[in-house]
C-alpha cells in the first residue's frame, strides 16, 4: 500500500512525539532516524521492520495510549517508505541536520553520520563482505560519513597514524559536508549496480587497507579485527 509523504507539519508532530516521556534514552532524534533509514533503504539485503523499528524507537516504548502508538508508527513507517521511494526514483535525500547548539549556525553533521553508520550495521549482511572485490569502492564511497562521524580520525590515531593538519581537516570536512546530500543515493546505486566506479574524496586522507594485516598484530585482516566497526 502506497503511503503519503510527510509534510512539514508531520515532521514537526513526529519531533513533538519523540520528545514525550513515552520514549527512553534509546530512541533516536528525527535527524538520526532519517540517517538510519537512508542506510536501511540502501542496504544490500532487506532489513526487516522488527529490526529497524526498535533501533529507532527503543525496544519497549511506554505508550500512553493505542492512539499514540498508532500515530507514531504511522509517521515513522511513512518516513521509511518515503526515503525508500525517493532513493528508488534516483533522487537525493536532503539530510535533516540540527544545530550543534541552540541559535548556532553550525550544523551537527556528526550525529547524522554516526546514525548512518549505525544503519549500515542493522542487517545480517556485512556490507564490506557483500561488496567483495568492490569493497575498496564502497569504503571510498562511505568516506564522508567515516570522516564526519570522527571514526576515521579515531582509528587513525589508535593505530599510531598521523592525522590531518587543522587546515587539511577543515578542507576535508567541508568537502564531506558538501557531498553528504548525494551520499544516500550513491550508496543505493552502488548496491543496485554493484561495482560501478565511484568518485572519492581526495586521497590526502589516511587510507587503511581493509585487506591488509591488522597492525595490532592479531594476524587477522584489518576488516575482521580493529576495522570491524566500519
Amino acid at each position: 500500500m502506497k503511503t503519503s509523504p510527510l509534510t512539514a507539519a508531520d515532521l514537526d508532530r513526529l519531533e513533538e512525539l519523540l520528545d514525550s516521556e513515552t520514549f527512553g534514552a534509546e530512541r533516536l532524534l528525527l535527524d538520526e532516524m532519517q540517517a538510519v533509514l537512508c542506510a536501511v533503504a540502501a542496504a544490500p539485503e532487506p532489513v526487516p521492520l522488527d529490526i529497524w523499528l526498535p533501533a529507532l524507537l527503543g525496544v519497549a516504548p511506554d505508550w500512553e495510549s493505542p492512539a499514540q502508538e498508532a500515530e507514531v508508527l504511522d509517521l515513522v513507517t511513512r518516513l521509511h517508505d518515503e526515503i525508500g521511494a525517493t532513493l528508488a526514483a534516483g533522487q537525493d535525500v536532503a539530510p535533516l541536520l540540527y544545530p550543534l547548539e541552540e541559535d548556532s549556525e553550525d550544523l551537527d553533521f556528526a550525529a547524522w553520520a554516526d546514525a548512518y553508520l549505525m544503519g549500515t550495521e542493522l542487517g545480517e549482511a556485512d556490507w564490506f563482505d557483500v561488496a567483495d572485490e568492490h569493497e575498496e569502492d564502497l569504503y571510498d564511497l562511505l568516506q564522508p560519513v567515516f570522516l564526519l562521524s570522527g571514526t576515521l580520525e579515531a582509528q587513525t590515531r589508535e593505530m599510531g597514524g598521523t592525522w590531518l593538519s587543522p587546515s587539511e581537516e577543515a578542507r576535508a570536512m567541508a568537502q564531506a559536508q558538501e557531498r553528504l546530500p548525494e551520499l544516500p543515493q550513491r550508496v543505493y546505486a552502488f548496491w543496485r549496480i554493484k561495482g560501478q566506479p565511484v568518485q572519492t574524496l581526495r586521497r590526502d586522507l589516511p587510507k587503511i587497507g581493509r585487506n591488509d594485516p591488522c597492525p595490532c598484530g592479531s594476524g587477522k585482516k584489518y576488516k575482521h579485527c580493529c576495522g570491524a566497526a566500519t
